[in-house]
């Protein structure tokens, strides 16, 4: 085995870790979570050539996919978000027709192989507290970012800024980015009041129904819809997720033409 110094393993992670942070402080589109919306999303916008970049709090990727149905590692996927998993090789396991039951440890790698494939940049670790507002016609130019340890130790070290021309709150029940948006900042018109109870059905359709812009700049997808338009939960059917975060990719195409 060759042996590699102590410095030279310091240097390299420095200085391409930094080759990053100065290529990504300003993307096209900035998504917020690694899970199932925010790793779908991500792969349709990069593969159609928009730079872009995943903050996930967490140190890992998938979201609430790892948590399957209740712990037990499964989920299931309906007709036609078959086709998103399908497109990055993902293993289905048929049900009934147009209904198929997916190992959660498979969709969250391959998700997460798909949009790194497609040239995403997933950062681990990372917070996002704040968003960068400029316009008389307030609008989202960015997000603020900080290591999640640093919020966990309570420790005050301010944050750094990241440019993008859309900002994508992927994060689930709390919609974080919303939440924070909204308190801030009244003038963008928007409240989070929260999902409502649970009803799989029609959670599904309202979810890909209310995907799209919240306010010029920023967007959002996955269960976060649920918590800004008060729509229900779905509980471990996924399929929902996967074309929305199909569906705000196709928007902010759109917009930013």
């Amino acid at each position: 085995m060759k042996e590699v110094e102590e410095t030279t393993i310091t240097k390299a992670i420095v200085e391409k870790a930094m080759e990053d942070w100065l290529s990504l402080s300003e993307v096209d589109v900035a998504v917020v979570g690694a899970g199932p919306s925010g790793l779908t999303a991500a792969r349709y916008l990069a593969k159609a050539g928009l730079k872009t970049v995943v903050f996930e709090r967490r140190l890992s990727f998938g979201g609430g996919m790892g948590g399957g149905g209740m712990l037990f590692h499964k989920l299931v996927i309906q007709s036609p978000a078959d086709v998103v998993l399908r497109e990055v090789n993902c293993r289905l396991e048929p049900l009934e027709e147009g209904v198929y039951v997916v190992d959660t440890a498979e969709m969250m790698a391959k998700l997460a192989a798909g949009a790194l494939d497609a040239g995403a940049k997933i950062l681990l670790g990372l917070v996002v507290d704040d968003v960068i507002i400029r316009g008389e016609t307030p609008t989202i130019t960015g997000v603020v970012v900080q290591w999640t340890a640093v919020t966990m130790s309570g420790l005050h070290v301010d944050p750094l800024g990241v440019k993008a021309k859309a900002v994508v709150d992927c994060t689930g029940h709390d919609a974080e980015v919303l939440v924070i948006a909204s308190r801030k900042n009244p003038e963008l018109g928007f409240t989070v009041p929260g999902e409502a109870s649970m009803w799989a059905p029609k959670a599904e359709r309202l979810m890909l129904e209310k995907t799209g812009q919240v306010c010029p700049g920023l967007y959002v997808a996955g269960m976060a819809t649920g918590a800004v338009h008060q729509t229900p939960r779905m509980g471990p059917i996924f399929g929902g997720m996967l074309l929305s975060g199909r569906r705000v990719a196709e928007v902010i195409l759109r917009d930013l033409g």
